[in-house]
């Protein structure tokens, strides 16, 4: 007694066996057929120039073709890494330079020192200090109730020794 399933199976081995041949040698033979090569060859003329004619309709339109837009994505690929070098480059200048708040302290600092050297420069020459700008237009009597009058000098007495 065979089993169904083992029937089913040998069959499909003998079958496939020699299907795959036979599909083979079809395709060999059709593949060599000098017609159907040249209706192969002439689909794919008929594709390029349909392609083409494609590209030349969507460039009337102004619009862009697919390899415009390809064309397009590498070069913005290209700019950015560009401009990602550029932008690392800027940030290592930012933290070699410090940051501006150090530079305006620093710059307030030589301000400070060249003014004081000035004066001391001016005062070793024999010029007068500058002054405070005076009010405009005081009267004698504004002038001297704005002045503080002068504390009279005494003398501190001296602790007896001893």
């Amino acid at each position: 007694m065979s089993d169904p399933s083992h029937a089913a199976k040998s069959l499909r081995e003998r079958l496939g066996g020699s299907t795959e041949e036979r599909l083979g040698r079809a395709l060999s033979d059709l593949l060599e057929n000098p017609l159907l090569a040249g209706a192969i060859g002439r689909a794919f003329d008929a594709r390029e120039k349909a392609v083409q004619a494609q590209e030349v309709a969507m460039g009337a339109l102004n619009i862009p073709s697919a390899a415009d837009i390809e064309r397009l994505t590498r070069r913005l690929r290209s700019v950015s890494l560009r401009l990602e070098g550029i932008e690392e480059g800027v940030d290592r200048l930012d933290r070699s330079r410090g940051s501006s708040a150090e530079e305006q302290q620093i710059a307030e600092r030589l301000t400070a020192i060249e003014d004081q050297l000035k004066r001391l420069s001016d005062r070793l020459e024999g010029k007068p200090e500058p002054r405070p700008a005076k009010p405009a237009r005081a009267t004698k009597s504004a002038t001297a109730a704005a002045k503080p009058a002068p504390k009279p000098r005494t003398r501190k007495a001296k602790p007896p020794k001893g």
